[in-house]
């Protein structure tokens, strides 16, 4: 027997449920478009840039800055380096649809559009600039338009395509945060921050290399000359070695001669340096007696690496 109920039963069943699936088809259809755009600025990267950032911060006050000051810096430096990336994925985007590890990328999936994708790293980048200039001071904001223009240009646009020492002059790009939170705090830069980036100069090639070792076929067959693709494992194995002491002795010049830091961080960067040395060479090792290297052990634990000496850094400087 038929109710009056059940008409309105199934009216609420067939008519005002059928638009829920074209609102939830809308919804993730917006989630995976800023899903997309995410992506363009390669968060994980963006990570580690600001690992860097609050200890250095902390070291130039000597102390915990102001929680205000350390949010604006941290996401200008996160939309300064959102920046370079986006426009780093509108430049290269002919060489990632042709390498594996890229081949997720937004603009090799077509899920955005290389205008899109340039009007989203300009915009990113006067953002950051102009929260930088307002909230800190103009010193901060012209190193973050500095850091972006050369990874941008120098890097990505001249260096990378042309030479094996592309990512060493091009990693000083990744070296600039430490300069704009040191810049955000005191408005000057001293020795101080240029021992870190110097730090951060020399750790990038025994960082990188690792990774472009484990790729190496990818590269190769993008055309991008990184150092494993046009020199031997030997060769490379020796200036992973050679970068990673120059990079432990940088380390120690916080401690002598500028005396900006104390024993706990003598200790850190001792210990973390000697596991470090030591990675290195067993990856040459491995190299030199004809054994299947495995770089990217080395790799994962060059983050470690540089996370915890600025830990170090920062804890030294609160005690």
């Amino acid at each position: 027997m038929t109710t009056l109920a059940d008409p309105v039963a199934a009216a609420g069943a067939s008519g005002p449920a059928a638009p829920a699936a074209p609102a939830r088809a809308g919804r993730a259809g917006l989630l995976a478009t800023a899903g997309a755009y995410l992506a363009l600025t390669k968060p994980r990267i963006i990570e580690l840039l600001l690992v860097t950032t609050v200890p250095t911060m902390i070291l130039a006050e000597r102390g915990m800055p102001s929680l205000g000051l350390v949010l604006v810096t941290l996401l200008g430096g996160a939309l300064a380096a959102g920046s370079a990336n986006a426009l780093n994925c509108y430049v290269d985007r002919d060489i990632d649809e042709l390498m594996h590890r890229t081949a997720r990328r937004p603009l090799v999936r077509h899920t955005v559009t290389p205008r899109a994708a340039l009007a989203f790293g300009l915009v990113l980048g006067v953002l950051a600039t102009a929260l930088l200039a307002l909230t800190t001071n103009l010193l901060a904001a012209t190193l973050a338009v500095a850091a972006i223009a050369f990874y941008v240009v120098v890097y990505t646009m001249v260096l990378k395509r042309r030479t094996s020492q592309n990512i060493v002059w091009g990693g000083a790009a990744g070296c600039m945060p430490v300069l704009i939170g040191w810049a955000a705090v005191t408005g000057t830069l001293g020795w101080e921050p240029w021992v870190l980036f110097a730090i951060i100069f020399f750790w990038t090639p025994p960082h990188y290399w690792p990774l472009a070792m484990r790729y190496r076929e990818d590269y190769a067959a993008a055309g991008v000359p990184m150092l494993p693709v046009v020199a031997s494992p030997a060769v490379v194995a020796g200036r992973i070695v050679a970068y990673s002491w120059a990079m432990v002795a940088s380390s120690f010049l916080l401690v002598a001669p500028l005396g900006a830091s104390g024993p706990l961080y003598a200790v850190s960067a001792g210990i973390l340096g000697a596991v470090f040395l030591r990675e290195a060479h067993l990856l040459r090792a491995r190299v030199l007696t004809g054994d299947e290297p495995v770089p990217m052990r080395l790799f994962h634990w060059s983050i470690t690496y540089l996370a915890m000496l600025f830990v170090a850094v920062a804890l030294d400087a609160l005690l």
